[in-house]
C-alpha cells in the first residue's frame, strides 16, 4: 500500500481559499487566483549557469483569495495559521537580513508586492489574502514559486498592471516581468538564491507540453509531452527528506559555478564549448566536478529535447531518453553532490523495478525524484520504492503521477 499525493480539483482549491478568506476576514474576496508547482524533467542546476531546462507544470497548485485594501497593510492567513493572522506593512518590508525582513511563508507573498514596486509598478495598495496550497511543501516541487506566482497574477489583475494576460492567452513579455518579480522576491525577501526556472514554469507552462527554457535570455518553446498517448507515465517520488534551499548548500554550489566561470573567463558556464580544456584549466577538483556536471547536463538536456522533437518515446528513442535521465542523476550525485541517501535509493529502486530512467529533480538535498515508467506500472514501481525505503529505515515516501498542466491565472 502506497500513499498518493492527489491534487485538488481547481474548483475545490478555489472554494477552499474563498471559504478561508470569508471565515477570516468576514467578506468576499475580489477573486481567487492559482499557480502550479513544477517538475523539471531534465536540466538541473543549469538555470543560473545560462543552460536549458525542461520543466512541466503540475496539477498541484497554490490558491490565493485576495481583496485590495485602502491602506498599505497586508493581512495573510493559511490553514496552518488560521488562528493567527499575519499583519505586515508594505512600507516596512525589506530584504532578508535587514530590519523589516519577513519570515516564513509570508515572505513569498509580500515579497512579490515589494519586488513589483522595486521594478516601478507601484505604489501598490495593501491587501488581504487567504492561501490554500496543495503543492507538497519541502518536496522540491517548487511550492514557493507557486505561492509567488499566484500572488503575482492576483496583484497584476487587481492593481491593473496588465502584464499577465489570461492563462489561455498569456502575455509572454508581461509574464517575463512577473517572473523577474517573483524571482527577486525569492532571492531577496525569502533569502533563497534560486534562478528563474521555477517561476518561469509556473507562469509560462502549458497543458500537455514541456517548456523548453533557454536561461540565457529566458526564451521558451513548448514541446509536446503527452506521455499517456505513448503508454508512459512520469512517476514523482516525494522522498519526504528535509528539503531547503536557504541552508547554504544551494548558495555554495552557485558560488562554485560563478568562481569557475571567472577562472575560465566566461560570463556563464553555458559558454564553455570545450569541456576537457575547461577541466584542465581548473586546479580545484571541486570546481572541476561542478563544471563537469553543468556542461554535461546542458548537453543531456539538448539531446533529450531533440528526442522529443523527433517523435514518440518508443524503441531506441525511449531507451536513450531513459539513459539521459539516469545519467543526469549520477552526475548530480557524483559531480554536483546534491543528492541524499533517500534520493539515491528512490532512483535505484525505481530502475530495478523496470523504470526506463530516473533522476532526482529540483534543488536536491532531499525533495523528489522522477521515474519514466510504462503506463499502468506506476503503482508497482511505487510499491518497490516504498519497500526499499522501509528496509532502509527511511520515512515513508509519497507519490504522484505528473501530468503537464497550465500556468498561473484566475480561477474565480
Amino acid at each position: 500500500m502506497v500513499t498518493w499525493n492527489e491534487a485538488a480539483s481547481r474548483e475545490e482549491g478555489a472554494a477552499q481559499a474563498r471559504a478561508l478568506f470569508v471565515q477570516t476576514f468576514g467578506a468576499e474576496p475580489a477573486g481567487v487566483w492559482s499557480a502550479p508547482g513544477r517538475v523539471n524533467v531534465i536540466g538541473e542546476h543549469v538555470d543560473y549557469n545560462g543552460g536549458p531546462c525542461l520543466p512541466i507544470a503540475l496539477p498541484h497548485r497554490a490558491y490565493v483569495a485576495v481583496a485590495l485594501r485602502d491602506d498599505r497593510l497586508v493581512r495573510l492567513v493559511s490553514p496552518q495559521t488560521a488562528d493567527a493572522v499575519d499583519v505586515l506593512d508594505l512600507d516596512r518590508v525589506a530584504p532578508r537580513g535587514s530590519e523589516g525582513e519577513v519570515r516564513n511563508w509570508a515572505a513569498y507573498l509580500v515579497g512579490v508586492a515589494w519586488a513589483l514596486e522595486q521594478a516601478g509598478y507601484g505604489p501598490l495598495p495593501g491587501f488581504d489574502v487567504a492561501l490554500w496550497n496543495c503543492v507538497p511543501r519541502g518536496g522540491g516541487l517548487s511550492s514557493s514559486a507557486a505561492l509567488e506566482c499566484s500572488m503575482a497574477v492576483a496583484l497584476d489583475e487587481l492593481a491593473g498592471l496588465g502584464l499577465a494576460g489570461g492563462a489561455d492567452a498569456p502575455n509572454e513579455e508581461g509574464r517575463k516581468i512577473l517572473v523577474d518579480a517573483c524571482r527577486r522576491a525569492e532571492n531577496e525577501i525569502a533569502g533563497a538564491n534560486t534562478g528563474g526556472l521555477d517561476q518561469t514554469a509556473s507562469l509560462r507552462c502549458a497543458g500537455g507540453h514541456a517548456l523548453e527554457l533557454d536561461c540565457r535570455d529566458m526564451s521558451t518553446a513548448l514541446i509536446p509531452f503527452d506521455l499517456a498517448a505513448q503508454d508512459l507515465e512520469l512517476l514523482v517520488i516525494d522522498t519526504r527528506a528535509k528539503h531547503s534551499l536557504n541552508d547554504g548548500q544551494y548558495a555554495a554550489r552557485r558560488a562554485d559555478c560563478e568562481e569557475a566561470a571567472r577562472i575560465l573567463g566566461v560570463d556563464l558556464l553555458v559558454e564553455v564549448s570545450d569541456l576537457d580544456s575547461a577541466l584542465g584549466s581548473l586546479e580545484e577538483e571541486r570546481l572541476r566536478m561542478r563544471v563537469r556536471h553543468v556542461v554535461s547536463e546542458i548537453a543531456r538536456t539538448g539531446a533529450f529535447v531533440e528526442i522529443l522533437k523527433e517523435g514518440p518515446l518508443e524503441g531506441e528513442r525511449l531507451g536513450v531518453a531513459g539513459a539521459l535521465l539516469t545519467d543526469s542523476h549520477e552526475s548530480l550525485r557524483d559531480d554536483y553532490e546534491v543528492t541524499c541517501p533517500e534520493l539515491d535509493v528512490a532512483v535505484e529502486a525505481a530502475l530495478a523495478a523496470g523504470a526506463h530512467g530516473a533522476r532526482m529533480t529540483g534543488g536536491g538535498f532531499g525533495g523528489s525524484a522522477i521515474a519514466l515508467v510504462d503506463a499502468g506500472s506506476g503503482t508497482r514501481v511505487a510499491e518497490a520504492v516504498a519497500g526499499a525505503f522501509e528496509r532502509a529505515g527511511f520515512t515513508e515516501p509519497h507519490f504522484m503521477i505528473a501530468v503537464p498542466e497550465g500556468p498561473a491565472g484566475r480561477e474565480a
